[in-house]
């Protein structure tokens, strides 16, 4: 019943908020059709990453965890025509599926995938060529969330945002007995973050179509 209130609540805004808008919806069916997983960002949280990438005049961004790009495409779609975004997925299906969708979002010219598990990616991008990145999104396999926040701080600029999605778990972070590898990747993070004089952080917990879950929002100080 309340999981029905939240999808209702969504629905309602997102009829006055979202415009229909047939390349996001063309790149979820893509999705589905490759045989991806559902588990994009939902529309509310896609126009909420662009606009806070629009709010701090984005002109890089790095994401970690492509998909089927939905949100790299929100995300992309912020980005100046001289910007830059460069998504990492470990997975190759989903790589051609991204680029695809890109491609048909007109966005190539912005966008770079490359392919591999992030934390090589990550570690092989370079600061003095491939960054400042002015914002950071991580949505990957979250057994690795603070590999992933560490290069992520490594490569921001002062004033640069890092954002990582799914870190309230349905509530499970509070569990400081859970011995679910996402749910104490997720907990390593938060604790490293707490300590991290370089970032004043928070979280904000979600509800809505994906259900419960939250981010973690931090400021490059």
């Amino acid at each position: 019943m309340v999981e029905d209130v939240w999808s209702s609540v969504d629905d309602y805004f997102g009829q006055l908020l979202l415009e229909r808008d047939p390349v996001l919806d063309s790149a979820l069916e893509a999705n589905a059709a490759g045989g991806l997983p559902g588990i994009d960002v939902s529309p509310h949280q896609g126009k909420m990453l662009h606009l806070l990438a629009r709010s701090i005049g984005a002109r890089r961004i790095l994401e970690v965890g492509t998909l089927g790009g939905y949100s790299t495409i929100w995300l992309a779609r912020a980005l100046p025509p001289d910007g830059r975004l460069i998504t990492c997925e470990i997975d190759p299906r989903h790589a051609e599926v991204a680029r695809s969708n890109l491609a048909g979002a007109g966005l190539s010219g912005v966008t770079e995938v490359r392919v591999g598990p992030a934390a090589d990616t990550l570690a092989a991008l370079d600061p003095a060529v491939d960054s400042p990145f002015d914002l950071a999104f991580i949505d990957a396999d979250k057994a690795s969330n603070l590999v992933y926040f560490e290069h992520a701080l490594r490569l921001s600029r002062p004033g640069g945002m890092i954002i990582v999605d799914n870190v309230v778990r349905n509530g499970g972070v509070a569990d400081a007995r859970s011995d679910d590898p996402s749910v104490v990747g997720t907990r390593r993070l938060a604790e490293a973050v707490a300590r991290e004089q370089r970032v004043s952080a928070t979280v904000i917990q979600t509800v809505g179509t994906k259900g419960y879950d939250g981010f973690l929002l931090a400021l490059v100080q």
